[in-house]
């Protein structure tokens, strides 16, 4: 049986084959149409499937109440014992995989509380935030998370997403933008609002600004409060009489260079607290990947390899999370916790982690210490 729903922009086509459901995807996933793939999903779901295949080989962008709809359907699936497969030799689907394993790395912070912090600006290269997270999610599964060919049209789509997920996760971002040097010259490739995009040329023609230092000097900057700030004497009163108070920008490197910057505004003055500080080096972490790939070059065999690797890595934690959950009587954030702590004490990437529980569940004899058993 098939079922085909959608509008001029976005359209979803169900068909079930005796107990097998495959949902494919063409257009965009934005604010309106995420709630109408959230329906589908579910009323695919509500049937009880034996398996679920979601293709996007047609999609174009997903934003994130899209991958929220999936990331949800991801979940209603666990606990039935089902893998979501998410079908598709696009690029989009590298940067959809990479996206929905960036909101685990947001648990990190709510996981592993208290485990350092970046505190004043950084002044150096590298801040502890890549040494923080490194035991759990090493610097190649991220590139194999997110691997892109050098297409700026893709670059962009990608970088667009990372500023709308940081908007919307980040307390206290009005407005978050990502500024580029292309051929040398800094410009804005993806921004919330036409508001920031004037923030980001009233520093690009000013020449001052934490934007433009941090693309240029490669460490963050945080501007607490403009009614006091001193830094920028050109740029700042501008940026207040546009409402803007407080400034967070986070370098993005491409092969350990400063190429730009991601940059969130804030309405408030000191809205930004160190927990902050931190989510927004993730971001612009993830975006640093993104770019030293795309300059890289990335082959369709090589993003082939590295997608069905990211495939089996997603499959692997939530195969891990489900043998956890049943193990310990606990909900999916707790198995995560109990995965994620385990992959920490051992210093072991967490895909590895996952593989040898779930390998502990197929053959006991191979056990190891540190599982949740322990």
């Amino acid at each position: 049986m098939s079922v085909t729903k959608g509008t001029p922009d976005f359209g979803a086509v169900t068909n079930f084959e005796g107990d097998a459901a495959t949902i494919a995807l063409r257009g965009r996933v934005e604010s309106g149409s995420a709630f109408e793939l959230g329906a589908i999903l579910d009323a695919a779901i509500d049937r009880k499937p034996a398996s679920m295949v979601l293709d996007a080989s047609e999609l174009e962008y997903v934003g994130p109440a899209g991958l929220l709809a999936v990331s949800n359907a991801e979940k209603r699936l666990a606990v039935l014992g089902i893998t979501l497969k998410i079908q598709s030799p696009s690029t989009l689907v590298n940067r959809l995989v990479g996206m929905m394993e960036l909101a685990e790395v947001s648990r990190l912070e709510r996981a592993l509380p208290g485990h350092g912090h970046l505190g004043p600006e950084q002044l150096g290269e590298r801040g502890d935030l890549t040494q923080r997270f490194a035991s759990s999610l090493s610097s190649e599964d991220l590139r194999r998370l997110t691997a892109l060919p050098a297409d700026p049209d893709v670059i962009d789509g990608a970088l667009r997403l990372i500023v709308e997920l940081a908007r919307i996760s980040i307390a206290g971002a009005d407005g978050v933008s990502v500024s580029l040097l292309r051929h040398g010259v800094l410009s804005t490739v993806a921004a919330s609002d036409q508001t920031i995009m004037a923030m980001d040329a009233d520093q690009y023609s000013t020449g001052q600004g934490p934007c433009v230092d941090a693309s240029i000097k490669g460490h963050w900057f945080h501007a607490e409060s403009l009614d006091t700030e001193t830094r920028w004497p050109a740029f700042t009163p501008q940026a207040r009489g546009l409402g803007i108070k407080a400034i967070l920008s986070s370098p993005l490197r491409a092969f350990e260079k400063p190429v730009g910057a991601l940059n969130i505004y804030s309405r408030t003055a000191e809205s930004f607290e160190v927990k902050d500080q931190e989510s927004a080096a993730v971001f612009a972490q993830q975006a640093s990947v993104i770019l030293s790939d795309a300059r890289a070059g990335v082959s369709d065999t090589q993003m082939a390899i590295r997608f069905q690797e990211a495939l089996r890595s997603r499959e692997l934690i939530t195969l891990a999370k489900g043998i956890i959950m049943g193990r310990e009587d606990v909900d999916d954030e707790s198995a995560f916790k109990v995965l994620l702590r385990s992959a920490h004490a051992e210093g072991l990437p967490l895909r590895e982690r996952a593989g040898a529980i779930v390998l502990s569940v197929e053959r006991p004899d191979l056990r190891t210490k540190g599982g949740p058993d322990d």
